[in-house]
């Protein structure tokens, strides 16, 4: 899952973003409000993490315009505006929570796993299904037919960016973007060697191979 936190502090940005990454989200950051409404409006993030207080655009602004746009990407609000007006101001512009600083991170995701429960989207993209194989995005288990897989971090993050763009060739670059959020050398084979692990895991020993590897392209999920 992608979660992208708008916050110009850097430290809280880093602390959020370590902390989702390690509990298995896709985890990008932006310190500017018109920087982060630019990409909201373009990218499929599933949940935005958002201070009120930001440069160029403040939060509440933010929010209320991707409402406007018809973006219904859940948020979250962190803010050390503490008073309840201000936390009505938050709900009434279009968040879905809304958190004063300081914070624990433990709170951070209970709140976003519980924003991501009962949104209509959340509900949508439960389960990724292709084939006989299915990954639960919340319980993060994956089984093709009746045998359960395990995955590493990584793996589980290829094979969910390939299941969401499904019969979609996409280039190593694309890989790289998606999964890792920040550039690599185009060159470099990390990608060719995520993908030789996944596949070892999920189509070794079964009779359709799902992986598909377009030589000077990239590589697919597709069927046969």
């Amino acid at each position: 899952m992608r979660v992208l936190i708008v916050e110009d502090e850097l430290k809280v940005a880093q602390l959020l973003s370590k902390g989702f990454t390690e509990a298995g989200f896709n985890a990008e950051i932006s310190s500017n409000g018109n920087e982060a409404l630019g990409l909201a409006m373009v990218e499929d993030y599933d949940l935005l993490i958002v201070d009120v207080m930001l440069p160029g655009r403040d939060g509440f602004s933010l929010v209320e315009e991707l409402r406007k746009q018809q973006k219904d990407t859940p948020v979250l609000f962190l803010s050390a505006k503490r008073s309840t007006e201000d936390r009505i101001e938050g709900l009434q512009r279009g968040g879905d929570d809304y958190l004063v600083k300081p914070f624990s991170f433990s709170e951070v995701l209970v709140r976003a796993q519980t924003i991501l429960r009962r949104t209509s989207k959340q509900v949508d993209m439960k389960k990724l299904k292709f084939e006989d194989l299915e990954v639960d995005m919340l319980s993060r288990t994956v089984k093709r037919g009746d045998v359960a897989i395990e995955l590493h971090q990584k793996e589980f993050a290829l094979l969910e960016c390939l299941l969401r763009n499904r019969d979609r060739v996409l280039s190593k670059t694309q890989i790289l973007e998606k999964v890792w959020n920040y550039d690599f050398d185009p060159q470099t084979n990390v990608v060719d060697v995520l993908i030789c692990r996944l596949r070892n895991k999920i189509d070794r020993g079964f009779k359709t191979k799902l992986i598909k590897t377009f030589r000077g392209v990239g590589y697919a999920i597709r069927s046969e």
